[in-house]
């Protein structure tokens, strides 16, 4: 049965028609997962080991130094985004919670990259680092999956949250309507399963 990630869920919500169908298909026949063709993954895991190190924002800077020409510019952007929104705040490291969701044959992978007390609030946050626009339609699905996958691992108040890191904004949500949103969620999830043979 397809095992796919949140990352992948969020793309197929997000298309409609045929575009839809292409991408559950992108899906099923891309190669395995390499670590050397993940674009951002330098970044995001500098940005784990600053706060999992209890190190200072400047810290971020050597990532830029240690990738390829191509990658720096939007490495740059990237951080300058997620600079502007640490700003003054005081961010506390604990390790995230990881799960999955499961539902018509579909596994779904829920890995936030931080878990960070922002303010003495406690937030399990995944990092958007594309520069593709993050619409309600991403937002939504992405935080409904958190939310049913990892709200039994979590604390009453506790939240999830996914950082546009580029326009640092954070959208966290605070575990209330979770149950609105799996109709929506499980929906999805019957149509990936429903298209998986044949595409």
């Amino acid at each position: 049965m397809p095992n796919v990630t949140m990352s992948d869920v969020v793309d197929v919500f997000s298309c409609a028609g045929s575009p839809k169908v292409t991408k559950v298909a992108q899906i099923k026949n891309r190669p395995p997962y390499e670590p050397a063709f993940d674009f951002y993954r330098p970044l995001r895991q500098a940005i784990i080991g600053v706060h999992a190190e209890g190190k200072d924002k400047a810290a971020l800077d050597a990532v830029v130094d240690s990738v390829h020409i191509k990658k720096v510019e939007n490495y740059r952007e990237a951080l300058a985004g997620y600079k502007r929104w640490w700003g003054r705040k005081e961010l506390t490291w604990f390790d995230p919670a990881r799960g999955s969701y499961s539902h018509a044959g579909v596994d779904v992978t829920v890995n936030p990259e931080l878990g960070l007390v922002v303010n003495g609030e406690r937030h399990v946050i995944k990092l958007y680092l594309k520069d593709d626009p993050l619409t309600k339609l991403r937002i939504e699905p992405a935080l409904a999956l958190m939310e049913l996958s990892l709200r039994h691992m979590l604390g009453t108040d506790d939240k999830v949250a996914v950082l546009d890191v580029r326009n640092n904004k954070l959208h966290a949500y605070g575990g209330q309507g979770s149950q609105r949103l799996k109709p929506m969620v499980d929906g999805e999830l019957a149509y990936i399963a429903t298209l998986w043979p044949s595409v």
